[in-house]
């Protein structure tokens, strides 16, 4: 027998099999198992405009000539950044840029090394 999970949304113990789906009697929200596998891990997978997965300390290059809002500057093609951390948001890089310091990047503009 399978054990019933707790609900994905409210964390609500008093879930329910229902034919395929799992329900929850307090929010009314309803998910199979294998959205239950998928929504147990909390962490929003970032990836680069190819497709890789990134992770906090990875290296990456810029693909695009990136304008600094407020500045005349702008950030080349080809510049590499270290040590990268992963946050949530519309920007969803923060890394520290050689020339500029601490910047937030789109990872729809970086490709990883």
């Amino acid at each position: 027998m399978i054990e019933v999970p707790n609900c994905p949304k409210c964390n609500s113990e008093y879930t329910y099999e229902d034919g395929n789906f799992f329900v929850c009697p307090e929010c009314a929200h309803e998910w199979t198992l294998e959205a239950a596998g998928e929504n147990m891990e909390d962490e929003k997978v970032i990836r680069d405009a190819n497709g890789n997965v990134l992770k906090d300390g990875d290296t990456i290059t810029v693909i695009k000539d990136l304008k600094i809002k407020g500045s005349s500057s702008v950030v080349k093609v080809g510049t590499k950044v270290k040590n990268i951390r992963l946050v949530d948001g519309d920007h969803d890089i923060d890394c520290k840029i050689d020339g500029f310091g601490a910047m937030k990047l789109k990872s729809e503009f970086v490709k990883k090394v």
